[in-house]
């Protein structure tokens, strides 16, 4: 017997079986992922199964989805009889069911996966659709019921989730967010909010109603989880003040933290530095220093920034040239190489959105150029293509390495935690 308090707009959901495909949309903090790690957690304990969860990258799977999964298990005091496994990533049940989790980075990885008779796709929109339609392919047990479950917060109409679970005859979107539940053919749709999950704290809500003045695109996804056309503007929240006051406003941050980030370039592309100062309590992000220039040879452009070697500032620069970072190094500035992985792109332009404000100096006319008025690149279609912009802004890349290993309050992260009745905000990573 297990006895678990959970929100009761989800209590139907944690014990409905009856379609194949389940599509949960909704806002931040809604406890979408949460209600369906526990209802695989309830079904394989009665049932013997293998289930799949996935995620487009792979290494994000630790932190987010097996870290939620273990968070629930001890939670029921059920550590004792479901093992945690963690390399290979699994966990297992006393009667033989498992869920495993894979990356779709690494197809290939998939090809070895047999009886699979449950995925759960989260953070669907991140996936490709030729990557969805594999997994229905690898979707197969001889008798059991197949099931397939996809959470996703909703972005652009041009997203493949949106195409292919409402661009159907009898899907009317509208009536979702109304009716909040339906089931048409084989699918199942769920639309949750922030305020369904009743342990989230208030201030969190107020967090997400902030959004409205300064992310309205955000505000749409995140608080309203409604699905729409992303505006073209990539930070909305830019804005450029007199240089005196934005350093008067750095020097006045308690605890602030500043970062350097450095992006190369030689004919086309420009080397670019950007110094910067996090306002971490209030989610600014201030930009105060730039360098910008192109057709500079490494020695060149050492004389000319080699105040950074008195300073022993630490550039985080682009790690897809360590030869360069090794030079540097060698001509005794403090340099490393920023993380990058497949899909890092998208992952630093998310984090550097989320800053309520970006206040940039009005000094800095480089990062003003790229910056102030810089849009997403968009598809034939017409719709947007969310890691990729109208120009090369070659600050922007310079920002996001200068942000590697901090982590703006993710809104979306911090409340996982708060759905077992925890109400701090997630831990940042410094």
């Amino acid at each position: 017997m297990i006895e678990k308090e959970v929100n009761p707009h989800f209590e139907d959901f944690l014990f409905d079986w009856q379609s194949k495909f389940q599509f949960l949309v909704g806002g931040y903090g809604s406890s979408k992922s949460y209600h369906i790690a526990f209802k695989l957690i309830l079904e394989l304990l009665q049932e013997k199964r293998t289930a799949l969860v996935v995620r487009e990258v792979y290494d994000t799977i630790r932190d987010s989805c097996f870290s939620l999964f273990e968070e629930i298990i001890v939670d029921l005091g059920l550590e004792d009889v479901i093992r945690t496994v963690t390399s290979p990533m699994q966990i297992r049940f006393p009667n033989g069911s498992k869920i495993i989790f894979k990356g779709m980075d690494k197809p290939s990885k998939l090809k070895s996966i047999n009886n699979v008779s449950i995925i759960w796709c989260e953070e669907g929109s991140e996936l490709k659709y030729e990557g969805f339609k594999e997994l229905i392919g690898r979707l197969r047990h001889p008798t059991l019921s197949l099931h397939m479950i996809i959470s996703t917060n909703p972005v652009g109409k041009g997203n493949w989730t949106f195409k292919h679970f409402f661009k159907v005859p009898g899907v009317d979107e509208e009536l979702l967010y109304r009716e909040r539940m339906l089931r048409i053919g084989q699918t199942y749709y769920h639309h949750s909010l922030a305020d369904d999950n009743l342990f989230l704290p208030q201030s969190y809500i107020e967090q997400l109603e902030e959004l409205k003045a300064y992310d309205p695109d955000l505000y749409r996804v995140a608080r309203q989880g409604r699905f729409g056309v992303n505006g073209k503007l990539v930070l909305p929240q830019f804005e450029i003040r007199p240089h005196e006051e934005v350093m008067q406003a750095v020097h006045g941050i308690p605890g602030r933290m500043l970062r350097v980030g450095m992006d190369f370039g030689f004919v086309e592309s420009y080397n670019a530095i950007v110094r910067m100062a996090i306002d971490h309590e209030r989610k600014i992000l201030y930009l105060y220093w730039q360098y910008y220039k192109n057709g500079m040879t490494d020695d060149l452009t050492a004389e000319e920034i080699a105040e950074f070697k008195d300073t022993n500032e630490l550039i985080r620069a682009d790690s897809a040239e360590p030869k360069t970072i090794k030079y540097y190094r060698q001509q005794g500035f403090n340099m490393r190489g920023a993380k990058k992985f497949q899909g890092s792109r998208l992952a630093y332009t998310k984090k550097v959105k989320r800053f309520k404000k970006i206040i940039c100096s009005d000094a800095c006319t480089d990062i003003i150029a790229e910056l102030k008025e810089l849009t997403f690149a968009v598809d034939r279609d017409g719709n947007i293509i969310e890691d990729e912009f109208s120009i090369d802004p070659h600050t922007f890349s310079a920002i996001w390495y200068g942000l590697d290993g901090y982590e703006v309050a993710d809104l979306k992260s911090a409340a996982v935690g708060n759905v077992a009745g925890k109400n701090e905000m997630a831990e940042v990573d410094w």
